[in-house]
């Protein structure tokens, strides 16, 4: 098991750019919910110990690292809405917050690792892919634990509005007490209508 590091970060310093962001997205496989980027310029002194994968990390871990990444990197959250996974596609829709996210940032970054095989359209400085980044760049680790996070913490909030279908437990994601929830209380503004156990829902006989 190798950890993320900084390799590729320290590679595109080595050609000259100066300020890297890891960018990463959580939340396409949901049911309700936005998707979610964030864009992470770490300082190279001063990294916080223990970045990985958010998925190989415990929640109390992934709080405590939250904390750390946003006091001592610069960092920017952004997301597409129901409405726009709905009107483009789950993967346009998590490409357009990607960019915010980089948008976003304190200062303007001129070189983005982005997590995945893609490459947002519309972004305009370099970039470079990494395939599974979140285990291989500490920056696109940090991305994807404050992304997490946050999205996490959104769903617990509207689990408190919408009750009965899980999501301060399941996120949004598929589980079989959101699907019971959907066809026992019905969809809510929350709800990606173009995902088809919703779709099949709304559109019953």
């Amino acid at each position: 098991m190798t950890n993320p590091d900084y390799t590729f970060e320290q590679a595109a310093l080595d050609r000259g750019f100066t300020y890297i962001a890891g960018v990463d997205e959580v939340g396409r496989g949901p049911l309700a919910g936005p998707v979610v980027a964030a864009a992470v310029v770490l300082d190279a002194n001063n990294i916080p110990d223990g970045l990985n994968d958010s998925k190989k990390l415990t929640a109390k871990k992934r709080d405590a690292l939250y904390d750390a990444i946003m006091e001592q990197a610069d960092v920017s959250l952004a997301q597409a809405t129901v409405a726009e996974i709905d009107e483009h596609n789950i993967l346009r829709a998590s490409h357009i917050a990607m960019v915010r996210a980089i948008a976003g940032l304190r200062q303007p970054t001129d070189y983005a690792l982005i997590d995945g095989n893609m490459v947002p359209r519309g972004l305009t400085i370099s970039t470079e892919t990494v395939v599974k980044g979140d285990g291989r760049s500490l920056s696109i680790a940090a991305a994807s634990i404050v992304a997490k996070v946050w999205r996490d913490r959104h769903m617990v909030d509207l689990a408190q509005q919408y009750p009965g279908y899980g999501w301060e437990k399941n996120a949004g994601y598929p589980t079989a007490v959101h699907k019971s929830g959907l066809e026992n209380l019905g969809v809510t503004p929350h709800h990606r209508r173009s995902f088809k156990p919703v779709h099949n829902i709304l559109y019953q006989e």
